[in-house]
């Protein structure tokens, strides 16, 4: 069975780029723990899982005009009003500048100015004539799959890769942060910087995507070599290995080492110790499969009924395999009572389908 609860929505409508006409945005406090201020959302707070690239965002309420805390006198003579700049306005260049400006960082400004905008197209035009800029590059990388184009985009990033030493030299000189995300789940993101890390992760979505499973695989295989502990980055190694793979113990024990050292912390870590205990049932290890699969069901508090049926049904096949039948069934009759139409258990349990 393919699991895939974890699959990652599509980066032509998952995309976003934190740009908006409502104004800009202000983030401060430590890294995977951050609170932002500003735009027409209010204030968020947003609370990384350590070492997934994953973050979870909540928003915490728009900041109202009267406060119960009293405040200090103030000056009779009121200050100025701040005057407010669209982000459109603070991107585009006068004459005089654009004539010092070369032609591909201009470029680079005005696809920006037009993403804010809300202008794809233009946006793409533009940054088509910036794609020697490594910043350039990968934002056209991802104005192109955003726009369905996967073929452009995976070239784009390429280019991008190369010249991965000055990446976010652009978006720090013209102080705009992007803030690129790939939907896992409705409340789930993995965050696209521009940086190496950022550009492997959107080719290997990309690739995916394309069928390039071998190009998917590098990619990956790159990032881990960048950081070996990115839980992501293991799960999605993981899916690729046993969905392409199969029937290699050679795959089945890279699996294992990939989940190797990982505690039942969250969805993305049960996930990936459901994959272990895939492989660990491939190569005939099935009492320490059936443990982990136990020990992953007793977690079920705010656990996706997905993930737990997937769990369930995957440790009453380790069952099959052990010669326990009555236990298979109890778990494959758990599994009917929840969902009826779930892979292959009505066949299994002999619960003819109505046509």
């Amino acid at each position: 069975m393919g699991f895939r609860f974890f699959r990652r929505i599509k980066l032509a409508p998952g995309v976003s780029l934190n740009l908006s006409k409502s104004g800009p945005s202000v983030s401060f406090g430590p890294r995977g723990a951050k609170v932002t201020v500003g735009g027409s959302q209010g204030t968020r707070a947003t609370v990384g899982i350590p070492g997934t690239g994953i973050y979870y965002t909540k928003t915490l309420g728009r900041s109202s005009g009267t406060s119960s805390t009293p405040r200090p006198a103030r000056s009779r003579t009121p200050a100025p009003p701040m005057a407010y700049v669209p982000p459109a306005d603070r991107l585009s260049m006068g004459f005089f500048k654009r004539m010092l400006t070369p032609n591909d960082e201009e470029a680079f400004v005005d696809g920006l100015r037009e993403m804010v905008r809300g202008d794809d197209i233009e946006a793409y035009r533009r940054l088509q004539q910036a794609t020697h800029l490594a910043d350039g590059a990968f934002l056209a990388g991802m104005v192109a799959a955003r726009m369905g184009k996967l073929r452009d985009a995976a070239v784009h990033l390429k280019t991008a890769a190369v010249d991965q030493a000055h990446l976010g030299f652009y978006f720090s000189k013209y102080a705009v942060r992007p803030a690129i995300s790939i939907p896992i789940t409705p409340h789930i993101s993995a965050q696209i910087d521009p940086t190496l890390r950022g550009v492997l992760l959107a080719l290997a979505e990309i690739n995916q995507q394309l069928g390039n499973t071998n190009e998917a695989m590098q990619n990956l295989r790159r990032l881990l070599e960048i950081d070996a502990a990115d839980i992501m980055m293991r799960l999605s190694m993981c899916e690729l290995l046993l969905d392409n793979v199969p029937e290699d113990p050679g795959v089945y024990q890279e699996v294992v080492q990939l989940a190797e050292d990982v505690e039942n912390e969250s969805d993305v870590h049960a996930a990936l110790l459901l994959y272990k205990a895939k492989a660990l049932h491939c190569l005939g290890l099935n009492d320490a499969a059936s443990r982990l699969l136990t020990a992953l069901l007793r977690k079920r508090k705010d656990r996706p009924q997905e993930l737990l049926l997937a769990v369930q049904y995957e440790r009453a096949l380790v069952c099959e395999s052990m010669g326990r039948p009555t236990e298979a069934r109890a778990d494959f009759e758990q599994i009917y009572a929840t969902d009826s139409k779930y892979e292959d258990v009505a066949r299994r349990l002999g619960v003819m389908r109505r046509s």
